[in-house]
Order: structure tokens, then sequence, then C-alpha cells
């Protein structure tokens, strides 16, 4: 069980490096058009949305360094800054998906009637995982694995974002699933059980991407 316990830190090393590279790599094929150059200012919202998705990747890197680092003190207090960050963020994702799908109107880019339905659902997920991994920050074992899966949740905008040769269409949230796969399997082959944050919490998120997913396509059919 020893080597299981040292693993963790790593896992939760690798896992914050892996995100923050997909991340950086999702939004980078669109960041020019969408923010640098668009074809029309961007509503503050949208702004507000960026900063906040930015820090809890960034809240999520740093509180894997310090347990990493064994600065447990200075990990919780971090996690107060977290806190307030995760609250915010489905509200500011909201709103910023209302308005950009008004200003994507107003530019010709109509967009299909269920084009909120992926955020929304994404945000329920976040906010239940968030919301869980709050309630037992006192119990590690649930919290780490609830943050984790928060956190990968809100990269599917990132993997929407990749090639198509790398993500097809319509296939984002197998790139979320995959990031959590890979914490199960690293945990797995340390210490040959599966969590029942993840035994229960990743068949509830792929149900809930599946019915999103369907709602999607079968308004767009």
């Amino acid at each position: 069980m020893k080597p299981a316990t040292n693993s963790r830190p790593s896992l939760y090393m690798a896992m914050s490096i892996t995100i923050v590279a997909v991340v950086a790599f999702g939004f980078g094929q669109t960041i020019d058009q969408a923010l640098l150059h668009p074809p029309s200012p961007r509503p503050w919202i949208l702004y507000v949305h960026i900063v906040l998705f930015t820090a809890w990747v960034a809240l999520f890197a740093a509180q894997a360094a310090l347990i990493r680092s064994r600065r447990v003190v200075w990990h919780r207090r971090l996690g107060a800054v977290g806190v307030f960050v995760g609250i915010a963020m489905p509200f500011a994702a909201i709103a910023a998906a209302i308005v950009m799908r008004r200003l994507h109107a107003a530019e010709g880019h109509i967009a299909p009637a269920t084009s909120l339905v992926v955020p929304c659902f994404d945000m329920l997920a976040f906010a239940i995982s968030f919301g869980l991994a709050i309630s037992w920050r006192r119990r590690p074992e649930f919290h780490r694995r609830l943050m984790l899966i928060a956190t990968s949740g809100i990269t599917v905008a990132a993997f929407a974002r990749f090639p198509s040769w790398l993500i097809p269409d319509n296939c984002f949230y197998f790139g979320v699933d995959g990031l959590i796969l890979a914490a199960i399997v690293w945990e797995w082959l340390a210490t040959r059980r599966v969590h029942p944050v993840y035994r229960y919490g990743l068949p509830a998120l792929i149900i809930g991407q599946g019915l999103t997913m369907w709602i999607v396509l079968s308004v767009r059919a």
C-alpha cells in the first residue's frame, strides 16, 4: 500500500500538467480569431468567464504542486480562494454562453436551438462534483477525486477546439472521459482497486453526456 500512497501526488501533478496542456492546445487553435482579432468586440462577461476558468485550472495545478511538496497549510488556504472561483464559474459560463449565442446570431452565425444544452450540462456536472468535493473536503480520498472529475469536465470546450483529426466532431466528451480513465488506470495499476468516486461518478457522467449529445444530435437531425 505504501507505493500507492506515494504515487498519489505524482498522479495529480501529472493530471494537472495534462489538463493545462489540453486547455492551452485546444484554445490555442481559436484564440486569434475569437479573442485577439474577433469580427466584433467581445462582451465583458466572456472575459470574466475566461479569467475564472483560467484561474480554476491554475489553482488545480497549484494545489497539486502544494500537495506534492507537502505544504498542506498553504493548500487549505488556497482552497478558500478556489471555493469562490468554483461558485462563480457556472454563473459566468452560462451567462457567457447566452450572450455569445446572441452575438454570433448578430454576426450571421445562427446557432442551433440546442446550442446551450452542452454548456448547461457541463456546468451542472461541474457544480455537482465541486459541491460534493467541498462537502467532503475532510475526506481527502473523496475530495481529490471529485476535484479531478470537476476539472476534467471543464476541458470539454478545449477538446471541442481540437483539430478534427484528433477529436472528430461531436466527440469532445471522449477527451473528457479519457482524462478520468487515465487517472483510474494509474490508480488501478498501483492499488488494483477503483475508488467509489470513480465507480459511480464516471458512469453517471457518461450517462449525462450521452443524454446531452442525444438531445443535440436528434434536434439537429
